[in-house]
């Protein structure tokens, strides 16, 4: 698979470091050298110095023969235009990044496909998306949906209250228990565990289960006692605050705190009645306590300084709220900001990046996403007749290290897997891997 990266920047850069993983022909174009020098020599592509918007440069990077085209530059116009020139040379599929949410209604969506532009990407949509995720799930860090919702995938952080520490896993987790560990951040450390592993205090667990059993895994995990959320606190009122608080579910109750008096008067413009807009600092905790800080069960840093976020969040943490949400632009501040705990981690670069790298997959591969906390794919297989996998039960089949089968969907229904599992041609198989290219995993459903 050919594809063309337009945008040295963080998107762009993150996205083909992710990439560099597969065997796909890649080319990143940016016209700032430094930006390309960034990756150095350590990842499997070609860069290219041009201007992205450049008809010649774009007929040398190959664009006529590229399956995927994405153009990630600042410059929402240089997108724009970027796409629909590599679209007219040829490209099979283009994707932009945009900045104005008028481009997102549907209707007009369709008139950007009509200029050969598959997909837009508004990297605060999905970070909001990301946010009203977690605040529904106050106890969980991050939650996937296969099928909606036929199997859930929940990454929790786990505390001494958990009823399940430090006992290995083949005595927790057996063919008859709702629910399976698929991956364990422990420090700095990725672990896809065996039998013989353990769930210790301070990890970040990832477990598949089925929504009926949701409360169940929250009660062996000790997190019964997190208060859903019903007031929100936003430090910060951006882009990304203004579309978390459009999105927001109506029993949720929002104050944004901004510090710019204009931009105050631009929120409660776009905003209804009772969702507040207070004029003042988030970092000043007696003004915090007087808005009630105390009674709040979620707090949520979006300012654009990830020290600020995550000292914030701290704070917040000590004054009782057990959510917390900061936004962490800075990649080298990500693993910084889970080393303190802050709470949910958000990275509107990262997860605009997983978001287009789904739309790398094969016809046999529904969903993929990047975990970044734990630096994993959880990714939904569908196998072919007489592939592998269909061939003998999962525990007659040698997986590569770091892949394990976390569940699959069968006729709309979620089911987990034991070793005595057979998998069925035209079955949703969600596969877990830490390490492991998806050419190797292909193998196995092909």
């Amino acid at each position: 698979m050919k594809i063309i990266i337009a945008g040295a920047y963080a998107i762009g850069t993150h996205l083909a470091k992710l990439l560099s993983r597969g065997k796909y022909d890649i080319v990143l174009m940016d016209e700032v050298p430094e930006n390309l020098e960034k990756l150095g020599n350590d990842y499997d592509l070609m860069t290219m110095e041009a201007k992205v918007t450049s008809i010649k440069a774009l007929k040398e990077a190959g664009a006529e023969d590229a399956d995927l085209f994405i153009a990630v530059t600042p410059k929402e116009t240089d997108n724009l235009t970027a796409c629909t020139i590599a679209h007219h040379l040829g490209a099979k599929r283009t994707v932009a990044k945009i900045d104005n949410p008028e481009y997102m209604e549907p209707e007009n969506q369709e008139f950007f496909k009509h200029l050969g532009i598959n997909n837009l990407i508004y990297p605060e949509v999905l970070a909001a998306q990301e946010i009203i995720c977690g605040l529904k799930m106050s106890w969980v860090r991050q939650r996937w949906d296969v099928r909606g919702g036929a199997l859930v995938m929940l990454g929790i952080k786990l505390r001494s209250a958990c009823t399940i520490l430090n006992k290995p896993l083949r005595e927790i987790c057996g063919p008859d228990d709702p629910y399976h560990v698929l991956g364990i951040k422990r420090q700095n450390e990725t672990i896809i565990p065996g039998g013989n592993d353990v769930l210790m205090a301070d990890d970040l667990a990832y477990f598949m289960t089925t929504k009926k059993f949701i409360p169940y895994l929250r009660k062996i995990t000790g997190k019964e006692n997190y208060a859903d959320v019903k007031n929100v606190m936003i430090m910060g009122g951006g882009r990304t605050a203004v579309r978390t608080v459009k999105v927001m579910p109506e029993y949720m109750h929002v104050k944004v705190i901004e510090r710019n008096p204009e931009r105050c008067e631009y929120l409660n413009d776009m905003f209804d009645e009772d969702q507040l807009v207070i004029n003042g600092d988030g970092r000043d905790a007696s003004l915090l306590i007087e808005e009630g800080i105390r009674n709040t069960q979620a707090f949520v840093a979006l300012t654009p300084n990830a020290e600020t976020n995550i000292l914030a969040c701290l704070a917040a943490k000590r004054m009782g709220v057990r959510k917390t949400i900061a936004s962490v632009e800075n990649f080298d501040y990500v693993s910084a900001a889970a080393s303190l705990d802050i709470g949910t981690i958000i990275n509107k670069k990262a997860i605009a990046a997983s978001y287009i790298y789904q739309l790398l997959v094969d016809a046999n591969v529904d969903n993929v996403r990047f975990l970044m906390s734990i630096n994993a794919d959880v990714a939904e297989f569908i196998p072919v007749q007489g592939s592998k996998i269909t061939k003998r039960p999962i525990k007659d089949i040698k997986f590569p290290s770091g892949m394990t089968i976390a569940g699959l969907v069968r006729g709309g229904e979620g089911y987990l897997v034991s070793g005595n599992t057979q998998v069925e041609a035209g079955d949703i198989v969600v596969v877990f891997c830490h390490n492991v290219t998806k050419e190797r995993i292909e193998q196995f459903f092909n």
